[in-house]
């Protein structure tokens, strides 16, 4: 579904991703493990196509750098943890945005009979159905991030990318968001890859998982076979032991 080869990208100066090879096979969820600073969201974005790299991305075949603005929105959707809220949408009017790309006509398109099936399947499969007459900017954070999820569903894509999808979100909303995610994965055709800074979620999440230490590829592995070492390592300090140390208060 997705691969990657040599990439390589920055913002003007030196590369702050350097050589990243890595697959994302259909029905698979990649995360992406790393500590602050170290190349996360700026690789999302290259894969997006909002960077310029050097490299290969492709999507189901194709060269994302070779495809329009509005072919790409068609293979690869990114939902940025740093969505903002700019107009006073209602929640149906923001996630029909997400119907752009699937539009024969453009942005200023009617809605056909799919374009309000997928908004309605989005937004019930993000649990925001009975909210979709409501502004977006009387809505919670955790709320909002929902609405943002359902609008990245409703692109229809065949790769989401996903910067801290549960960021804002209560524990009962994170289970939910990973399962809404887990299922749209396995329909057919579909992968996720997601930056994700709990290490715990990501572990029970991910099918398999990169490990990004400065820009570089520390590991990339299926879940089962990861050495958890390495995660000593990529953070400089002792993971298990802090997630042991957490879990003594359950018992």
């Amino acid at each position: 579904m997705l691969h990657v080869e040599h990439l390589s990208c920055g913002y003007g100066g030196a590369p702050v991703v350097r050589d990243v090879s890595f697959r994302v096979s259909e029905g698979e969820r990649l995360c992406i493990l790393g500590p602050n600073g170290c190349g996360k969201t700026t690789l999302l974005r290259a894969l997006a196509g909002l960077l310029p790299a050097d490299g290969l991305v492709q999507a189901g075949g194709r060269d994302l750098r070779r495809l329009s603005a509005r072919e790409r929105a068609r293979e690869v959707a990114l939902m940025s943890q740093f969505s903002s809220v700019s107009f006073d949408y209602t929640v149906y009017e923001t996630v029909m945005l997400g119907r752009y790309a699937r539009q024969s006509g453009g942005f200023l398109s009617r809605e056909s009979t799919e374009d309000r099936r997928a908004v309605e399947e989005s937004l019930r499969r993000t649990d925001m159905w009975a909210q979709r007459e409501r502004k977006i900017t009387a809505l919670s954070g955790g709320q909002l991030q929902r609405v943002f999820l359902a609008r990245t569903f409703a692109q229809d894509p065949h790769v989401i990318l996903l910067d801290e999808p549960a960021n804002h979100l209560d524990l009962r909303a994170q289970a939910e968001l990973t399962e809404s995610l887990q299922d749209w994965s396995h329909a057919g055709g579909r992968c996720v890859v997601g930056v994700i800074h709990d290490v715990g979620l990501a572990l029970s999440f991910a099918d398999t998982v990169l490990l990004l230490s400065e820009g570089r590829v520390l590991a990339w592995s299926r879940v089962e076979a990861l050495d958890l070492s390495l995660l000593d390592r990529l953070y400089r300090m002792d993971v298990r032991g802090h997630m042991r140390s957490l879990l003594e208060r359950w018992k």
